[in-house]
């Protein structure tokens, strides 16, 4: 009941967040539907079900991904004063965000099943009543614990995630000595924070191995054309180097993004910089933790989206059958929409922070003309670094394979 109340009294911008959170819920669900709708239509092929539901999995954590990014700069659900006395401490808040993200998905995925049964024909009573039955499997009836059990999947996962992330912290501490002994006194000093730029050698090997494993499996026989990577709707075996190729060169970006950021803003700010360019590379380094790991993602699922068109449209034959379904199309769509939604609301979030910060300049004089000329700075140093980064992680990935 509180999480309504404050979601009817939240600003347009809040609203629209949660909003978006229950489009993206809606369609996760719609996929997991249409997964388990194949699978109780082909009993006889079950590798082919295991892979559309292991594609799910992808959308899945985007959107995992963006409810969390709205559940953290939910003004609602931080810290104030006076909260304390009602029962509402940092643990409570943490909780009401995540009952708050438990509805806008649980939301989505009974507008889902309400849109998925409709579209078989299910139900009945609307013209589009059954106007994809075919391509859904219609004509074969859904166990009902099933389908319950794949619907709260996001919900259950999605709040588990909001309560962890959000939960409060204590800060962590230094022992006097790192052997045996006496230990230190209890209020010891805390220890400093990892910087943002500790993942970018991570980052670094770990995207040269995922392109190691490209280019391994560039030496193997040749797949065959529309076969290289098991699609929804799609015949094909699914390449495991392809996929772990993908995996890491995904996942170094994303442990790359934030020391990207950081080294960015260092080189913004190299020399003897003037106003703007000083006011830019400090703020990219100081959120750089911040739109880093989202940043990182977008540049990952670009990549990955780039490679793949590349690859499917190397073997897309126009006699023959195409590689895209649309169900893999609607897959794509909720990932790139999430992650992007999150690097956006990352960087809403930035600029929230930094809003004492800017006001304290307006009012020593500076110019809002230089503000401005700072975040147009610090956006296209940004695309200028990782857009061409991330096409040719792209190029590489793809390499092996198309010769």
């Amino acid at each position: 009941m509180l999480s309504l109340r404050l979601a009817r009294g939240a600003h347009p911008l809040v609203l629209l967040r949660r909003v978006l959170v229950t489009v993206a819920a809606a369609g996760v669900g719609f996929l997991l539907l249409c997964s388990l709708g194949y699978a109780v239509a082909h009993p006889e092929q079950p590798e082919e079900s295991v892979v559309r539901l292991l594609w799910c999995a992808v959308p899945f954590a985007a959107t995992v991904q963006f409810a969390l990014a709205v559940a953290r700069t939910d003004p609602a659900t931080r810290p104030r004063d006076g909260l304390d006395a009602l029962g509402l401490g940092p643990v409570r808040l943490s909780l009401l965000a995540a009952g708050s993200t438990a509805l806008s998905c649980a939301v989505g995925s009974g507008a889902a099943l309400l849109v998925y049964l409709e579209l078989r024909g299910d139900l009945g009573g609307t013209p589009l009543s059954g106007t994809a039955k075919r391509l859904l499997d219609g004509g074969h009836a859904l166990p009902w614990a099933g389908t319950l059990t794949l619907l709260g999947l996001l919900p259950v996962v999605g709040a588990g995630t909001c309560a962890l992330a959000l939960r409060p912290r204590e800060p962590r501490r230094r022992g006097a000595h790192s052997g045996g002994g006496e230990a230190g006194p209890a209020p010891a000093p805390p220890a400093p924070d990892r910087p943002s730029y500790a993942g970018l050698p991570w980052g670094t090997a770990v995207i040269a191995m995922g392109l190691a494993l490209e280019a391994y499996v560039g030496h193997a026989p040749a797949p065959e054309p529309g076969r290289l990577l098991a699609l929804p709707g799609r015949d094909g075996a699914a390449s495991p180097g392809l996929l772990g190729g993908w995996l890491l060169a995904s996942l170094g970006l994303v442990l790359a993004g934030p020391g990207l950021t950081h080294w960015c803003g260092v080189a913004v700010a190299a020399g003897r910089p003037g106003p703007v360019r000083l006011l830019a590379g400090r703020m990219l380094q100081d959120t750089a933790t911040r739109i880093g790991r989202p940043l990182g993602v977008l540049c990952a699922v670009a990549s990955g989206a780039l490679a793949a068109a590349e690859l499917y449209g190397a073997a897309w034959e126009p006699s023959g059958p195409r590689p895209f379904g649309p169900l893999t199309g609607l897959g794509a769509a909720v990932v790139m929409a999430c992650v992007t939604a999150t690097a956006i609301t990352a960087a809403l979030d930035a600029r929230q922070i930094r809003s004492e910060t800017t006001t304290a300049l307006l009012r020593l004089g500076i110019p809002a003309s230089l503000l401005r000329g700072a975040a147009a700075v610090r956006t296209t140093v940004l695309v200028a670094v990782l857009a061409p980064l991330t096409w040719v992680i792209a190029e590489l990935t793809a390499l092996p394979l198309l010769r």
